[in-house]
């Protein structure tokens, strides 16, 4: 069915003690952009979340922010975020999207999250025990601040995010699915808890990271974003 928001359920911000937890994880994290963060007079400790319903139909699972990421104070806003946004905004519209607002309109439909909320130095990406030092509370907003159930992965370290901390069962079968040819036609289940006990199953629809760098890729993205909305959103 068509992404639409529900009255009285607005967006999900975190509360005082999640976001003082990740200030102070961020505290003791080296690696953070710095550089970029007071270019643009921005807090390098605050985390760029963008979250959004709690009964948003899908989640977008990505790597970290990039530069515009910082610049906006929210995910997904960078060039291969507008890329998102953009099939997005064909898929439910039938029309290009029109400008920069129109995508971060479309975006207030859905639920957006990072492996880690941080833009790293030169945009590698996180080391295991940066995203390691994250994950629980990663997990947590996925398991608490989320209802839905379907995630569609951008890129190979946002879909091996699911992995960490994971039995070495379901680590290789993980793996395993990502060698398959088919992987961004297909999606697999996997179980997330949190160190509470709460635990829920998610399905992982994963997509190739949607950025120029990956140019084996990059020109299909929009066919194959187009036929996981197919999936589900129709």
């Amino acid at each position: 069915m068509r992404a639409t928001s529900s009255p009285g359920r607005g967006h999900n911000p975190l509360d005082k003690a999640e976001r003082e937890a990740f200030r102070a994880l961020a505290a003791g994290t080296e690696g953070i952009d710095v550089t970029v963060y007071e270019a643009f007079d921005k807090d390098p400790l605050e985390p760029i979340l963008g979250l959004g319903h709690a009964d948003a139909p899908i989640a977008f699972f990505g790597r970290d922010p990039g530069r515009e990421e910082v610049r906006h104070g929210e995910p997904f806003i960078g060039g291969g975020g507008q890329l998102v946004r953009r099939g997005l905004y064909q898929h439910l519209h039938g029309t290009d999207m029109p400008d920069f607002e129109a995508g971060r309109a479309v975006g207030k439909a859905f639920f957006w999250i990072n492996t880690v909320p941080y833009k790293p130095v030169g945009n590698r990406a996180w080391s295991m025990a940066v995203k390691r030092r994250f994950h629980r509370h990663m997990r947590r907003l996925l398991i608490d601040h989320w209802h839905g159930r379907s995630i569609v992965t951008l890129g190979r370290e946002a879909f091996l995010w699911f992995g960490i901390e994971q039995a070495r069962e379901v680590r290789q079968r993980l793996e395993a699915f990502w060698a398959r040819e088919d992987r961004f036609t297909a999606y697999v289940d996997v179980e997330l808890a949190t160190e509470q006990g709460a635990a829920r199953t998610f399905r992982l629809y994963p997509l190739p990271h949607p950025s120029p760098r990956n140019r084996i890729w990059f020109e299909r993205f929009p066919v194959l974003l187009e036929t996981r909305l197919q999936q589900l959103l129709d």
